[in-house]
């Protein structure tokens, strides 16, 4: 049966919103943009619908780092991998997702925003599951983790697909909010991986269970996202795959600009969030784990921790003082923290390193949300220099970018990892791999200064 349920009259236009209820939890007519109806019955659906999704992709990082700290466990359980073959474990996630963010990006048009969170939060539990039975066994063959890691990219798409289905839920001025709460929130979950399954497993160990609780943990919270969603959210039909929007977006010469951008400082971001616990543990292995009474603490979960907080202000201080000066502000920080990681290195001195890495995940952190506000405000001088008057469908190409994007951005998840295996293998050290990060920052800085820091007349005389 289908359940009419009809909005009180708009206050710019004389259209009323019907809302009609389909089996599924389907709804037909959500229009956030009529005020009338969003502020009575728009607004507490959206938010509804966010609060689980921000859960649900928490979760989705949560799963996608997992093996960032497990992996620094793994001799303590009695695997004997290689320094290489570790940091393959860590960076095959980071690919994995970021390549199943571009076909994650089109399942809420094609199953619905609800069902296809239903479907994510119910992929992860598989390499949760594995993961719990493999470290399990210290005769578990290299090649059986490493596709066991590579199924934890599941985490990784779930950005992607949270992301598409929040956009639709909230009117353009409200958008931004409500994309950067659903992102800082995911983004958080690397952190919460990586403080709380140290803890969780040295506990579980005075028990017989250990490193296998890595993996198991998350399984009845994940039950619970889907269950949430299921129970709790709504499937769109305005929700319709744009595949021309991303064609036009790809013809877009700065959409690949940004993406490198977004490289720079996403990218960095996961990359060394990723990494950030076999650092210390390789360079302070005292300080890999810190004893608190039974429980151990790994101070690796700063840096992520870190790194979001500071997205939502590199958002707020790009529409302040422009995209390109705060990008520019965070590549120049950044290069700053990789020649001091660089120097503190030669040091020996934790504390130094910790700092200096902390700055680096802030400007990161800074940098992601910076670069990211860029996008639409690209996309929309460059229409305004061609003259063109088309608003929707430049709406639509800004709107694919920015999926795009964010799915190009995450391998640095991947590169980063494996520059610092490079250098290790090569000369036994990492400090070419942070020189390596210095130089490319400072040449982002540059890149940013001279398209979207000086008034262009292709961007329609704008500083950015």
């Amino acid at each position: 049966m289908v359940t009419p349920a009809v909005a009180s009259s708009h206050t710019d236009t004389a259209d009323a919103v019907v809302l009609t209820r389909r089996p599924g939890r389907w709804i037909d007519g959500f229009d956030p943009e009529n005020t009338a109806f969003w502020e009575s019955e728009g607004r507490p659906i959206a938010r509804r619908n966010l609060g689980w999704s921000i859960y649900a992709e928490f979760l989705g990082f949560i799963v996608w780092q997992l093996w960032s700290i497990v992996v620094v466990m793994l001799p303590a359980a009695g695997f004997t991998f290689t320094t290489s073959e570790i940091f393959w474990l860590i960076s095959l996630p980071s690919l994995v997702g970021a390549t199943l963010r571009f076909p994650y990006t089109f399942m809420v048009p094609r199953f619905g925003g609800r069902n296809w969170t239903i479907v994510s939060a119910l992929l992860l539990l598989i390499p949760a599951i594995l993961l719990g039975v493999a470290v399990g066994n210290p005769e578990t063959p290299f090649w059986m983790m490493l596709c066991i890691a590579a199924l934890a990219g599941f985490g990784g798409g779930n950005f992607a697909s949270s992301m598409s289905n929040i956009t639709y839920f909230f009117p353009q001025r409200e958008k931004g909010w409500a994309l950067g709460l659903n992102a800082a929130g995911g983004n958080l979950g690397t952190s919460v991986a990586q403080f709380l399954v140290p803890i969780v497993v040295s506990l579980a160990a005075g028990i017989g269970l250990g490193l296998p609780l890595a993996g198991w943990m998350w399984v009845p919270l994940i039950l619970v996202a889907a269950w949430g969603a299921w129970r709790y959210m709504d499937n769109l039909s305005s929700a319709k795959a744009d595949f021309a929007g991303s064609a036009a977006a790809l013809r877009e010469g700065h959409m690949w600009l940004l993406s490198l951008l977004y490289i720079g400082t996403f990218g960095s971001f996961i990359g060394f969030a990723s990494v950030f616990p076999k650092l210390i543990a390789d360079q302070f292995p005292e300080f890999s784990a810190l004893h608190i009474g039974a429980a151990a603490v790994s101070l690796a979960f700063l840096g992520a921790l870190v790194g979001s907080l500071f997205r939502p202000l590199g958002g707020r201080l790009a529409d302040r003082f422009g995209g390109a000066r705060i990008t520019i502000a965070a590549f120049a920080v950044m290069a700053i923290g990789a020649f001091g990681i660089l120097g503190v290195l030669a040091l020996g001195q934790f504390w130094a390193f910790l700092l200096c890495f902390l700055v680096l995940f802030a400007a990161t952190g800074v940098g992601n949300g910076s670069t990211y506000r860029m996008i639409p405000i690209v996309f929309s001088a460059r229409a305004v220099a061609r003259k063109e008057g088309d608003a929707a469908a430049v709406q639509r190409r800004a709107a694919a970018a920015l999926g795009l994007i964010s799915g190009i951005g995450a391998y640095g998840g991947f590169m980063v990892p494996q520059v610092l295996n490079a250098s290790q293998l090569s000369t036994g050290t990492y400090e070419g791999a942070f020189i390596g990060f210095g130089i490319v920052y400072i040449v982002m800085l540059v890149i940013t200064l001279l398209v979207y820091g000086i008034p262009r007349a292709a961007l329609d005389g704008r500083r950015i």
